[in-house]
């Protein structure tokens, strides 16, 4: 690889960085943004205030144009896992950057 190609090649590296950095920040910032929400969401599930809505949805109790994922027993669970894996994940990329002495 010549001179310029490899400058190229580097200002190419430069970009990408670039652009993955800012994306993570920026989805960093949402995911810290909605901490409080997964909380609440997290103390809800399971709890008697969720089984009695979850009983009154299947009774036919609420409204039949009511939005209800949550009181889905796969959504929210779902996503606590999707979640706990993606904290083991984002827990050995830190892991690695860290090892390669890059933070």
């Amino acid at each position: 690889m010549n001179q310029i190609e490899r400058i190229e090649q580097m200002e190419t590296y430069l970009n990408e960085s670039v652009a993955a950095v800012q994306a993570l920040s920026n989805a960093l910032d949402q995911y810290e943004a909605v901490q409080k929400s997964l909380k609440k969401l997290t103390s809800y599930f399971g709890s008697l205030k969720w089984y009695k809505d979850f009983e009154d949805d299947e009774a036919g109790k609420l409204p039949k144009d009511l939005k209800r994922g949550v009181l889905s027993e796969d959504a929210v669970y779902d996503l606590l896992e999707e979640h706990h894996e993606l904290m083991q994940r984002m827990s050995r990329a830190v892991t690695k950057a860290i090892e390669r002495n890059m933070v």
